[in-house]
């Protein structure tokens, strides 16, 4: 599951992303694949800096790969990690495989699992209503609303899980959203003491949480195919593009989303997937973060400066050159860049 920055309140997106020639959602590679699920961005009251990526509820997609077939290791991470023993498990992590197992030292787990089971019970009730009863209750407001599939069907909800019915209660998934949330601003904060940058929580953020049951994974990681077995009530953490960009190529990535392997013995059991998700603002520049000024107004005049010398600046130690956000989600979203890497056009060639 992913987690989101956090909020005192959250708005549905405004009308202005809606629209057919509208911008879309500024989403890393990691969100199409084989999937007809919707996102949109919604603004996060705490930061004009920042859009918040609704949740998603939905049935994940199967994938299968032969060369995934056998079980890589998944490296464990403690979510209490604040030493620089437990630093060095953290980077490895991340600038070897580009995700990582998330536990708490202190119950082992990273949530209550109760909560966790009762947010999974809420998701199933909205899988499993009539499709009259989905159609009232979730009127389409896109990217907000139901999504049908034969395979994958999906629920698009703000970050309230507001329904027009009075009968649903979504209160355990509510609670478990908001929990995540937390998780993942924690999260980030390791990530920035380990790794070295510097922490702002209405900022920094391309990561991907997943809370997903005991079953075989697959992630499309830079190598290849790998299958991985996360523990019940752990959350699975993948980077993404923009992380490895502000890591100077320094960190690896996964592509897309984690899917469901489908030879398991016995067969796949039905899983539901919820998803939370930051991203950054349509009009953010991305450059590797050692070359950045954090200073808001001086990085912005950095970003025009750049643009005047036609990238050139410190370009012998970077890996990437400056580029705009909505450009680049633009290009994932119109190519479907699955066989092709979105960065390589912004990768500066030695």
């Amino acid at each position: 599951m992913a987690s989101s920055s956090a909020h005192l309140n959250h708005h549905q997106p405004s009308n202005k992303h809606g629209g057919a020639t509208a911008a879309p959602p500024p989403t890393p590679s990691c969100s199409h694949l084989n999937t007809t699920s919707k996102s949109e961005t919604a603004v996060d009251p705490l930061s004009s800096l920042f859009h918040r990526l609704p949740p998603f509820l939905s049935l994940p997609n199967r994938r299968f790969s032969d060369s995934a077939s056998s079980i890589a290791s998944l490296p464990m991470v403690s979510l209490s990690a604040g030493d620089r023993r437990s630093w060095d498990d953290l980077i490895s992590a991340v600038t070897d495989l580009g995700y990582f197992q998330l536990t708490n030292d202190d119950s082992d787990i990273v949530f209550p699992p109760e909560l966790a089971e009762a947010a999974e019970s809420d998701s199933l009730s909205l899988l499993e209503l009539s499709e009259e009863k989905i159609e009232s209750s979730f009127p389409k407001n896109w990217p907000l609303g139901y999504e049908a599939d034969a395979e994958t069907p999906s629920f698009c909800l703000d970050a309230d899980c507001s329904t027009e019915s009075s009968e649903l209660n979504l209160s355990s998934l509510r609670e478990f959203t908001r929990t995540l949330e937390k998780v993942g601003l924690k999260t980030i904060e390791m990530l920035a003491n380990a790794l070295g940058f510097e922490y702002d929580s209405t900022r920094f953020n391309t990561l991907m949480w997943y809370q997903i049951r005991e079953q075989k994974y697959c992630l499309l990681t830079e190598s290849g195919w790998v299958s991985v077995l996360p523990r019940v009530d752990s959350v699975l953490v993948t980077l993404g593009d923009i992380a490895q960009v502000w890591r100077n190529g320094e960190v690896k990535r996964v592509k897309y989303r984690p899917v469901l392997c489908s030879r398991q013995n016995n067969g796949p059991k039905k899983c539901v997937t919820m998803t939370l998700m930051l991203t950054l603002p349509m009009d953010s520049m991305v450059s590797p973060l050692k070359d950045m000024i954090s200073d808001g107004d001086k990085e912005e005049e950095y970003a025009e400066e750049e643009e005047e010398d036609g990238g050139a600046r410190s370009d012998d130690k970077k890996a990437f050159r400056s580029f705009r956000f909505e450009e680049y989600a633009w290009r994932v979203y119109q190519e479907r860049l699955f066989f092709r890497d979105p960065l390589d056009r912004y990768r500066i060639k030695s």
